[in-house]
């Protein structure tokens, strides 16, 4: 998906297990499926997941994000009513694997990109409650850092004209039929959309189906929690496109009480993950290309 990407098999997990965790020493080890862009998910018998950086980097650089995604998910746990995985341990070099790792405890469970819950006006309710239970944990005075999505949408300008010429470039070349200009004078609009004066609130960062867990039809769980943090409260809104069709999404915004301005700018950070989605991994991820596929033609639909 990257370049220069990380190649991890189960032998090389089971050698890095057994070398630095002998407690664990005999379980399986198995590699999941994952729409994932950033780790390699195996597991670790039945009650644990091994994530490992897929991208070449700085190890202690790197070192420092785990240490980080695992406070993020203390800070989470037994916060919400929807079960999210906990840190367990922090993994070194070793094995031929040249960065540091983490293990946390698994989740049973189906991802809503295997089993969609669009439809599902039950599902909605739960994503309110759940975007609910996050806004109201204490942001402890922190507020939105980094240049990721959660801050101000016009940082974003320059991916996003980058975003918008590959697409050209392939709607050209006919492999992706974007309405390209449509596209571009959206987003012109949706740049300017303003702050929320009340001030960040506590997000998951990153509602996409393959993060989100269902069961019959219902949200049963929440996964990739490292990023929970301060943020645009609009940011999690994302979720009304990437997984809800137009009714349940419908149901999310009165549920939590949108204003017109607080659900445009979640509109703008799903066109703006979207994007960057639809294009860059049309070939190395279809389907994460076509979840950016599709959220897009929800936006142009409401447009």
């Amino acid at each position: 998906m990257h370049a220069g990407q990380l190649t991890l098999t189960p032998d090389t997990v089971r050698a890095l297990v057994e070398e630095q965790f002998p407690q664990w020493r005999g379980l399986p080890v198995r590699k999941v499926a994952s729409q994932g862009t950033v780790n390699a998910i195996f597991r670790i018998g039945d009650d644990l997941a091994a994530r490992l950086p897929l991208q070449p980097g700085d190890a202690e650089s790197i070192r420092r994000v785990l240490r980080t995604e695992a406070e993020a998910a203390r800070e989470l746990a037994g916060r919400t009513r929807f079960p999210t995985p906990e840190p367990v341990a922090l993994g070194e070099p070793g094995a031929d694997y040249p960065l540091p790792w983490s293990v946390q405890t698994w989740l049973p469970g189906v991802v809503a990109s295997d089993e969609d819950p669009g439809e599902s006006a039950g599902f909605a309710h739960d994503l309110a409650d759940l975007i609910g239970d996050l806004r109201a944990i204490g942001t402890r005075g922190r507020t939105f850092s980094g240049d990721g999505r959660g801050g101000d949408l016009r940082t974003h300008d320059a991916w996003v004209e980058t975003c918008l010429r590959h697409s050209e470039e392939l709607r050209e070349a006919g492999r992706l039929p974007l309405d390209v200009d449509r596209l571009r004078d959206l987003w012109a609009k949706m740049r300017n959309l303003p702050r929320d004066p009340a001030g960040d609130v506590m997000t998951h960062g990153d509602l996409i189906p393959g993060n989100v867990l269902v069961s019959d039809g219902r949200l049963s769980g929440i996964l990739d929690v490292g990023g929970f943090g301060p943020a645009d409260p609009a940011l999690d809104l994302v979720s009304a496109w990437h997984l809800l069709e137009t009714g349940p999404r419908q149901v999310l915004r009165e549920r939590l009480g949108c204003d017109d301005v607080e659900w445009e700018r979640g509109k703008a950070w799903a066109f703006q993950q979207a994007m960057g989605l639809v294009w860059y991994y049309l070939d190395s991820n279809p389907a994460m290309s076509r979840l950016g596929r599709r959220t897009l033609e929800r936006i142009l639909a409401e447009a």
